[in-house]
C-alpha cells in the first residue's frame, strides 16, 4: 500500500510540474528553455518536480537575487478586471455624471439633450 502511495505522489507531482510548466512563462523559468525543464522533471523523479516547484516560486517572490526582477517595468498588474476605485476612466465618467447633475441642478441643463 506504501509503495501505491509514494507511486501516486510521484506520478502527482510529474503531472503537475508537466502542467504548470507548460502554462509558465519565460521569466518564471530562470534562464532555461522549456524543453530541458522538462528533461528535468521527467528524468529526475522527484528532484525535478519540487526543483521546479520551488524555483518557480522563489522568482515569482523576487527570492533569486534580483535577476527574476523585472527592470523598468515596476510591479506586475493582475491581468483580471479592475475595481471600480482603481479604474481611471469609470472615475472619470463618476465625476462628469456628478457635474452633469449639479448643472441639471443649478438650472443650466447638460447640453447633451436636444432642445
Amino acid at each position: 500500500m506504501f509503495r501505491v502511495l509514494v507511486g501516486l505522489v510521484v506520478v502527482g507531482l510529474l503531472v503537475y510540474s508537466l502542467a504548470d510548466l507548460s502554462a509558465s512563462q519565460e521569466e518564471d523559468r530562470a534562464g532555461l528553455p522549456k524543453w530541458l525543464w522538462v528533461v528535468i522533471i521527467v528524468l529526475l523523479p522527484v528532484f525535478g518536480p519540487i526543483t521546479w516547484i520551488a524555483t518557480k516560486q522563489s522568482r515569482r517572490r523576487g527570492g533569486s537575487g534580483g535577476r527574476g526582477a523585472r527592470p523598468g517595468r515596476g510591479p506586475r498588474r493582475p491581468s483580471g478586471p479592475v475595481a471600480p476605485d482603481d479604474d481611471p476612466d469609470f472615475l472619470w465618467r463618476l465625476e462628469q455624471e456628478k457635474r452633469r447633475q449639479q448643472r441639471r441642478e443649478r438650472g443650466e441643463g447638460d447640453g447633451d439633450s436636444p432642445r
